[in-house]
């Protein structure tokens, strides 16, 4: 497979760019977002399931806009915009603005996507396992993807199988987490790790050849969780995955700031 040149998207197609279109009006939050990146789709997910109001910009983050950097001093996507305030202020980095929305909807639309607040420990279960997802799971992934070699392929696709699996271990240990059980609804690990499992069926496929873990359990979690209206709503058509991350799949310079992170073994930005 050669190197074609396809560039990144720069604007959301199918599910998610109906969702764009539904969130144009002005809010008193402005998500600026990426219609690539899976660090926005778990916020975008999130603010869909919270039912908070918002509004989409789709932004590049490569040509970094001075609104992006007014809210987001490095340039990374999500961003918010708070336009209570004055003047408005911004928050960035995906798992603070997840507990930021969290905090927005228990004093408005009382959703969550944590257990009860009277269940703390199935709630710190549900910290261990997202902090799985960050430290492991999602450099595991863009390791694998930006491997040249074809021994360090294996290895890191080895790695990554593992770390999915891991995953699965870990909910199998719990119960009435998210979507993990039949009849849940969407929670926390599901918005965390659904965007790097939904590229997986894509541009991992596609560019490496991975097949997801097998398993009863493990498939049906796969379908309730792609098929939810929160999280497909976020969702593009496959095709602008595939051209966004064929830069990953070939490791050119400068790809993006994850990319050299991983590249240089620092920790992602």
């Amino acid at each position: 497979m050669a190197d074609t040149g396809k560039q990144y998207h720069t604007k959301c197609t199918g599910p998610a760019l109906k969702t764009v279109e539904n969130h144009v009006n002005s809010q008193a939050i402005t998500l600026y977002g990426s219609c690539f990146c899976p660090f926005v789709q778990r916020v975008w997910a999130a603010f869909e399931y919270l039912g908070i109001p918002y509004r989409v910009n789709e932004v590049d983050p490569y040509k970094k806009p001075k609104e992006l950097l007014e809210v987001s001093p490095k340039g990374l996507v999500p961003g918010l915009k708070l336009h209570e305030y004055n003047p408005p202020r911004g928050l960035n980095e995906s798992t603070v603005i997840l507990e930021y929305l969290e905090a927005i909807a228990d004093n408005t639309t009382k959703r969550s996507l944590l257990p009860p607040s009277t269940n703390p420990y199935a709630r710190a279960l549900v910290r261990l396992q997202a902090d799985h997802v960050n430290r492991t799971l999602v450099p595991a992934f863009y390791r694998f993807l930006q491997s040249q070699d074809t021994d360090a392929q294996i290895q890191n696709g080895k790695d990554y199988h593992a770390a999915i699996e891991q995953l699965g271990e870990l909910r199998a240990l719990k119960s009435g987490l998210g979507l993990w059980v039949e009849g849940g609804d969407l929670g926390l690990v599901d918005v965390m790790a659904g965007p790097w499992l939904l590229r997986s069926t894509s541009v991992l496929k596609h560019y490496r050849g991975f097949s997801l873990p097998e398993g009863q359990k493990f498939n049906a979690w796969l379908e309730r969780l792609f098929n939810h209206p929160s999280f497909k709503a976020t969702c593009s058509d496959e095709q602008l995955y595939l051209d966004s991350y064929e830069r990953y799949a070939f490791n050119r310079p400068n790809t993006s700031q994850v990319a050299n992170a991983i590249n240089s073994g620092r920790g992602l930005p």
